[in-house]
């Protein structure tokens, strides 16, 4: 490829060493000066995960962003995950410019094709995500609200025969992260129990790994993406599509991306790039540990 020189090697060491504001230069210098569209000689140029990985690179993280919750509710079936690695836990701000950048590429609506594709509490819970109405972090706490959320939380579903999932999407969707932060330890402190250990216990399916990622991701967001990348590789075989995804948007911030790292290592006993290293191959490996380095 002109401009890049025409190895691999090439792409690798300056895509992956950019921040979103230094990519979307390179690409319009390119187009402006090759007169030619970045994505798509590196898209008829490359192959496989390693193409995905660059073009998800290229694309900056809010494009990118937006074309992961098009391809979550895209043809037949949800990639429940990848909705969840989207839009949950997103700040009001992040989920605003994701669903007008969605209507401005894709001429549609992301809360109907979401809402389109799930079903019972959980198009509920999206549906309540997707407003962005969530109370800002700078929103004060207050220690009867907050009282008065647990209890709440509690009696939806301990205290019933069956949840009221409703009253728990409420609370998670519209509370800040340090509101969660929280209420997570006022219930420890009123009913001697793990709300995370409660939600496992009480939810299942993607309702359950929806909520467990808003909470998680407010107690401690650099494990939760650890342990996000840690599930693309345990068991046989690796997500590879996950491991990119979640690679990727990890790498775009320098300092949470050492956090994530350091997360890894204490879970885990073991460094993260290696771990990556030993999963993956060739360009694509040397593409995955360049992001994490």
């Amino acid at each position: 490829m002109k401009g890049f020189g025409t190895d691999e090697k090439s792409l690798i060491q300056i895509l992956s060493k950019v921040d979103a504001l230094q990519m979307a230069a390179i690409r319009q210098t390119y187009a402006n000066y090759i007169r030619r569209d970045l994505y798509k000689d590196v898209k008829s140029e490359t192959g496989g995960y390693f193409r995905q990985g660059l073009l998800a690179i290229i694309d900056g993280p809010l494009a990118h962003d937006v074309a992961c919750a098009h391809e979550a509710v895209e043809g037949m079936g949800t990639k429940e995950w990848l909705l969840n690695d989207i839009l949950v836990g997103r700040a009001n701000a992040d989920l605003n410019a994701i669903k007008a950048a969605y209507q401005r590429t894709y001429k549609r609506s992301l809360e109907k094709d979401v809402e389109g594709d799930l079903s019972m509490e959980t198009k509920n819970l999206f549906s309540l995500i997707l407003r962005a109405n969530r109370h800002e972090e700078s929103f004060p706490i207050d220690p009867r609200t907050i009282e008065e959320e647990t209890k709440s939380l509690h009696g939806a579903t301990a205290a019933r025969m069956r949840n009221n999932a409703q009253e728990v999407c409420g609370i998670f969707a519209r509370s800040s992260d340090n509101q969660l932060r929280a209420i997570n330890q006022a219930f420890h402190a009123r009913y001697n129990a793990s709300l995370e250990k409660h939600i496992e216990k009480e939810f299942s399916g993607h309702m359950k790994d929806a909520l467990l990622q808003m909470l998680r991701g407010a107690l401690d967001p650099a494990m939760r993406d650890a342990e996000l990348i840690e599930d693309c590789m345990k068991g046989m075989g690796t997500k590879d599509e996950k491991l990119v995804i979640r690679v990727v948007r990890v790498h775009w911030n320098r300092a949470h991306k050492d956090q994530v790292k350091r997360a890894y290592r204490h879970r885990y006993g073991k460094d993260l790039i290696d771990r990556v290293r030993g999963e993956t191959n060739g360009d694509y490996q040397r593409l995955m540990v360049a992001l994490l380095e």
